[in-house]
């Protein structure tokens, strides 16, 4: 029997950028048009990632802003990092960018696992403010994985949870692998 491991994954940015809406289509398999705005909730949902088990555990915060003070409960515990922005809105391109900034330093500036996902890509390409290329650059500038996804359509919803589980496992395996030191 495999051993079922536990991960703690955050969803973070700006207000109205579809977090709930991506958790609860990945957790429930339906899309909410309607609800009231997220303070904070949890969801969890067993996943088979290879032939590994995970227990994730979802923290759906509310949306951010670049004043927002990050509490330590964002940081402590927490195995990866799933930042959303709106194609549709270009202040919530940079409010992630200021997310990712203040993650970074809170962390004492470690690897972390991100992956930043452009959500609402089903929408026309006429209210489009971000471009792909914009947020492909940013995820590369951080080392992160990039996605485009809608959670309406359900389009990438899966694969974005399933990249924070494996790039969680891919950094936890690398870290003091090309490093010189050595305990006496």
């Amino acid at each position: 029997m495999p051993l079922v491991r536990h991960r703690k994954v955050l969803i973070l940015g700006y207000r109205a950028v579809g977090k709930t809406s991506l958790a609860h289509q990945f957790v429930e398999g339906k899309f909410v048009e309607c609800y009231e705005p997220t303070v904070e909730s949890t969801y969890n949902k067993m996943v088979v990632v290879g032939k590994d088990e995970f227990q994730l555990q979802l923290v759906d915060t509310a949306g951010q802003d670049e004043y927002t003070i990050l509490p330590h409960s964002f940081v402590i515990g927490i195995h990866g990092y799933v930042l959303v922005y709106s194609v549709t809105s270009l202040r919530s391109f940079q409010v992630v960018k200021t997310l990712h900034n203040k993650l970074y330093e809170s962390r004492g500036k470690t690897r972390m696992p991100v992956v930043l996902v452009g959500n609402k890509a089903d929408l026309s390409p006429q209210s489009r403010e971000v471009k792909t290329d914009e947020g492909k650059k940013l995820a590369e500038s951080w080392g992160a994985i990039f996605l485009e996804s809608s959670a309406k359509e359900n389009q990438v919803t899966q694969g974005i949870f399933t990249k924070i589980i494996e790039e969680i496992d891919r950094l936890d395996n690398s870290y003091g692998r090309s490093t010189g030191c050595h305990l006496m």
